[in-house]
């Protein structure tokens, strides 16, 4: 591999909280090793167009504490195509970017690895507040956004039992039921409903009957959007079940991608920058930056959008018994 002088980096897809420390961490490491850092605005889309600028240390002064992320982000239709790949590689050349850091979720990752594919050194590091990524434990944005979730929750929960209610909360998650499932076992809800896992209606409105029953003064179903057929219509149709609670929807959507990161994510956003560069600088591209217990891992590109991420089963099961 040739030798690596200047890093381009940039945010695609869904923003997260903790892109902008994971930012800084790039460009910090990076300068720090004698190296020159290119910030790409607005993801692949400013990587078409070539909307490039220097960064040093202190163009990421005072983001750690800053949601979303100061280099923009947004979709590409255009690089989802040869000529648009062809287009993003010639913009790299022309600014002599020898090597590229993508921060983003499965979309994002895909586009990456089309790069690699194509002689691209690139480093992926995952930012999906889905943690929905195989390969990493967790991604940047996760802790925040289930901060965010579990703080609605809890406060939807004193007007649920001031008023005799069962509360359907929609959650992010169209494929995964991470936050869902992790939300529910945290805020003690009576039933987690996933993609991953088919619930039918009976089951949920015998749920609702028995925390009745049972004399509970309100319920709280968490719904992943990805879970069909979505709360609303599922508030609709047992709405029309006498099961003891009146039946209300909040709809969280992208109130829980906001917000300051959290310390977790501000660390593990730091880590995966810093190991980012390092990786390129070992020799190790066209990987991504994985979370495996406490260490922080490259996972191989191919691998990661190859692969489903699977939700751990004793969660599901905690989550079932936890709600008796």
């Amino acid at each position: 591999m040739d030798q690596i002088n200047t890093i381009g980096v940039l945010t695609s897809g869904g923003d997260a909280p903790g892109m902008n420390p994971c930012i800084r961490a790039v460009v910090r490491s990076a300068v720090g090793k004698g190296l020159k850092v290119i910030g790409i605005e607005s993801g692949y889309e400013g990587l078409i167009h070539g909307e490039f600028h220097a960064m040093g240390p202190r163009d990421v002064g005072g983001i750690l504490q800053r949601g979303g992320t100061i280099l923009k982000t947004a979709r590409s239709e255009d690089f989802r195509t040869p000529h648009g790949q062809r287009e993003a590689i010639r913009q790299m050349s022309n600014a002599n970017i020898d090597a590229l850091v993508v921060i983003g979720g499965d979309g994002s990752l895909s586009g990456a690895l089309k790069l690699a594919e194509q002689g691209v050194p690139v480093v992926g590091v995952p930012g999906s507040i889905d943690n929905d990524l195989f390969g990493t434990d967790m991604a940047i944005g996760v802790d925040t956004a289930l901060c965010t979730i579990v703080d609605i929750i809890d406060k939807l929960r004193d007007t649920a039992t001031s008023h005799n209610r069962a509360f359907f909360v929609e959650t992010m998650g169209r494929s995964c039921g991470y936050l869902a499932l992790t939300s529910g076992i945290v805020c003690g809800a009576e039933m987690s409903l996933v993609p991953e896992v088919a619930t039918p209606i009976e089951e949920i409105t015998s749920s609702i009957e028995q925390a009745y029953r049972r004399g509970k003064q309100h319920c709280i179903i968490v719904v992943a959007e990805g879970f069909k057929p979505g709360a609303a219509l599922l508030a609709e149709q047992i709405k029309e079940i006498d099961t003891g609670f009146h039946t209300r929807v909040t709809i969280l959507g992208h109130v829980q991608r906001g917000g300051s990161p959290s310390p977790m994510d501000r660390l593990l956003a730091t880590r995966f920058g810093y190991h980012a560069v390092e990786f390129l600088l070992a020799g190790k591209t066209n990987v991504m930056t994985g979370l495996d217990g406490k260490e922080i891992v490259d996972v191989p590109l191919a691998d990661v959008i190859a692969n489903p991420k699977v939700l751990t089963p004793e969660y599901i099961n905690m989550a079932k018994i936890m709600a008796k």
